[in-house]
């Protein structure tokens, strides 16, 4: 059995979390708690092209705003 995360013909999603982490997610799995679907279902290179367009930061949320909020 091939391992669905990385059938090249198959439909995914793109899904992200409250950290606006993403993920590229087969989209024939359930979707786990704590996710959302931003984008898809589509081929797997439109959903990377979304991921690389709209993740441009990969810091977790908390980190990012943790990081802003420290005194220069």
């Amino acid at each position: 059995m091939a391992n669905p995360f990385e059938v090249p013909d198959a439909e995914y999603a793109v899904l992200r979390n409250q950290q606006n982490q993403h993920s590229l997610w087969p989209a024939d799995v359930a979707v786990p708690d704590g996710w959302t679907v931003v984008h898809g279902p589509g081929p797997r290179t439109e959903c990377l092209a979304y991921v690389r367009e709209h993740w441009v930061d990969i810091r977790p949320t908390q980190v990012a705003e943790f990081i802003a909020a420290v005194p220069r």
